[in-house]
């Protein structure tokens, strides 16, 4: 069977300005007020830190149900449900790193999930920027709530959302999967729990799905999957540079 190769985007290395200074928190908050969302979400934002970031290379879109399909055959795990080209959601963290050795072994191209700081900087790029597309909030950019699709939609739906990058899909659709397991950033505010026992899984998830708002739609904003079902969440890889 062929294995659907990888549309690979070139992440050169660089510095990113990851997170949010604390000092900003309030704003950032007061900027979502309409939405209900607690400051201390965005606390685990902080602080601010420059990091540099290794070349990488990371897939333009998710995992699509199409590609986990050959994936699910093979090993015995239930066929995905819908649509070919929508990413493929409800994926465990562990399925989803099986799906990266699986891919490997089948093509020889080493693949992973992308470390969290490699994700936030394929979104953000070099800048300070709050979305993968700029400064500032324009719905229609990414399938969120606010859209009112009800669900997925093809990946690469959105190519003016793109990050500067030129990575798509890193607002909204599904919510993503990273390697990285939850905890404070160094130097972070007493308030900032040290683990999350609520959520489903302690890796963080980027992104956000097509129900999620607009809070998660930001670059810096990381959180974990709570929904035991991980309804809307998914994930794409990521490998070294070729």
């Amino acid at each position: 069977m062929m294995i659907e190769a990888v549309d690979w985007a070139d992440i050169p290395a660089g510095t990113l300005l990851r997170g949010t200074p604390a000092e900003r928190v309030r704003e950032v908050s007061a900027r979502h007020a309409d939405l209900d969302v607690r400051p201390e979400w965005f606390l685990k934002e902080a602080p601010r830190q420059a990091v540099q970031v290794a070349a990488f290379r990371i897939a333009r879109t998710p995992v699509t149900t199409g590609q986990w399909a050959a994936f699910a055959r093979e090993t015995g795990r239930p066929l995905p449900v819908g649509p070919a080209s929508h990413p493929v959601t409800g994926v465990r963290w562990s399925d989803a790193a099986a799906y990266c050795a699986w891919y490997t072994a089948r093509t020889g191209d080493a693949v992973r999930l992308p470390e969290e700081t490699e994700w936030e900087r394929a979104a953000r790029g070099d800048d300070d920027r709050a979305y993968p597309w700029g400064e500032v909030y324009r719905q229609g950019l990414a399938n969120l709530a606010d859209l009112g699709a009800g669900g997925t939609l093809p990946v690469g739906t959105f190519p003016d959302g793109a990050s500067p990058f030129g990575v798509l899909d890193m607002a909204g659709n599904c919510d993503e999967w990273t390697a990285t397991v939850y905890a404070p950033y160094p130097g972070a505010p007493q308030a900032v729990p040290a683990v999350e026992s609520w959520a489903a899984d302690p890796h963080v998830t980027r992104g956000g799905a097509w129900f999620h708002h607009r809070d998660l739609a930001r670059c810096a904003r990381r959180h974990g999957a709570y929904d035991p079902d991980l309804t809307g969440v998914g994930f794409r890889l990521a490998a070294g540079p070729a």
